[in-house]
């Protein structure tokens, strides 16, 4: 006799709810009187110069996203063919970090202007709340209604 498997795990279940119960959470916070946006600017304690170095480094360091492009996706573009093994590494991972950078102060310049301009406007602070809040929302109701396929 074959046994047919109907049963969806119960870990994915328990991972998808809660996941999405923490989405609705996030939601809440953002649409309730007195919450809060990522945008809304606040006073943070001053750290040192080499305390945020040390922060981003390690933050980089640790990110498996960047073994994954160099153990899997570099490789493939270095040819034995054109000589230095190493100075190709060497070249595409000066290429990667310095696209990285680029697009990391992008990404901070862009945020530190939407937060100046969320600032100074406070009706488009809630907007901006309001419409986090229901994509939000509706990105937890669709996981949570979601099967496994």
């Amino acid at each position: 006799m074959v046994r047919q498997q109907h049963d969806e795990p119960h870990a994915f279940d328990a991972l998808r709810l809660g996941g999405a119960a923490y989405i609705l959470y996030l939601a809440w916070q953002a649409v309730r009187p007195g919450g809060w946006s990522p945008f809304q600017m606040r006073d943070l304690p001053d750290d040192s110069p080499r305390k945020l170095f040390m922060m981003g480094l390690l933050t980089n360091l640790l990110n498996p996203k960047i073994a994954v492009i160099h153990l899997l996706l570099l490789p493939q573009f270095i040819s034995p063919e054109r000589g230095n093994i190493m100075g190709q590494s060497l070249a595409l991972t000066a290429t990667q970090i310095g696209i990285s950078v680029t697009v990391n102060a992008l990404i901070t310049i862009a945020a530190g202007s939407i937060a100046m301009f969320l600032a100074n406007r406070p009706t488009w602070l809630v907007v901006q709340r309001w419409l986090m809040g229901t994509v939000l929302a509706g990105l937890a109701v669709r996981m949570a209604a979601d099967a496994r396929r």
